[in-house]
């Protein structure tokens, strides 16, 4: 039998690339979406899940199992992002990222587990970012989201390992989605402190824009559901970005700051 793959966020965007990569490759999968009927053409089938939502997330699990009397593998994909100086991002909007990035994930993970459980298997993915190893300016809040997610894994797999669960993170660098359309810029304001935000969320958008093919991150995912004992890390993206995680652990914090400040141009 084919292992059954739930990909929350699979509408599109890396979480469409996924699945599509992975349904060829012989897996019965499943992406989740707010607004399931809007894809009854889509490559794999889409079930109704809101992260924000644990009665969502709830139903759209059970509806899973019900159909396939399994459920293997989880990928953690369903993220929004978020830029702007962290004094003038909403409190609302912080909130709403952090329920996405951070507790809708733990709410699925939670769905999830019983059954995996059950079967004595399973295997979960969580999708964080580059980004989640450093507070870069300006994404602050996103950075910080995502870098949540990764410790919390490396907590979640001592404490699942005896129950052959296995959990990793997959961090992307920056890949040609429509991640920027859907995030929350906060506004370019001409009286606030804080001008050099307008240089930076262009340098933003055009890194996104001229980014590889979301493919090379579906191939990661493939790999490590492959692996009999998947690391706690993994990171996709441009070389570059990738060493800029090395430095980090490598250089006095202040001399990466600087490296990070020459970057922007600050």
């Amino acid at each position: 039998m084919s292992k059954v793959i739930l990909i929350t966020g699979g509408s599109s965007g890396i979480g469409k690339s996924i699945g599509e990569y992975l349904k060829q490759h012989g897996f019965t999968v499943y992406g989740t979406s707010r607004s399931p009927k809007k894809y009854t053409n889509h490559p794999f089938k889409i079930v109704g899940l809101d992260v924000k939502n644990v009665n969502s997330i709830t139903n759209a699990v059970a509806e899973v199992i019900a159909a396939e009397g399994k459920l293997d593998v989880l990928i953690n994909n369903a993220g929004v992002g978020i830029t702007g100086p962290i004094e003038e991002i909403p409190e609302a909007e912080i909130q709403n990222n952090f329920d996405t990035n951070f507790f809708g994930p733990i709410n699925v993970i939670k769905a999830v587990l019983p059954q995996m459980r059950k079967q004595n298997s399973g295997l979960i993915l969580n999708i964080t970012s580059i980004a989640g190893f450093m507070g870069l300016p300006y994404r602050g809040i996103y950075s910080a989201s995502k870098g949540a997610l990764e410790l919390l894994t490396e907590a979640f797999r001592i404490e699942i390992k005896d129950f052959n669960i296995n959990m990793a993170n997959i961090a992307p660098g920056d890949f040609a989605t429509n991640i920027a359309a859907g995030r929350f810029h906060a506004p370019l304001d001409i009286n606030s402190p804080y001008q050099k935000y307008g240089s930076v969320l262009n340098d933003i958008d055009a890194h996104v824009n001229k980014s590889n093919d979301p493919i090379a991150v579906a191939k990661t995912v493939l790999k490590v559901i492959n692996t009999k004992k998947p690391k706690t890390h993994y990171k996709v993206g441009a070389f570059m970005q990738k060493f800029s995680i090395v430095l980090k652990f490598l250089l006095p914090d202040k001399v990466y700051e600087k490296m990070l400040i020459n970057h922007y141009k600050f």
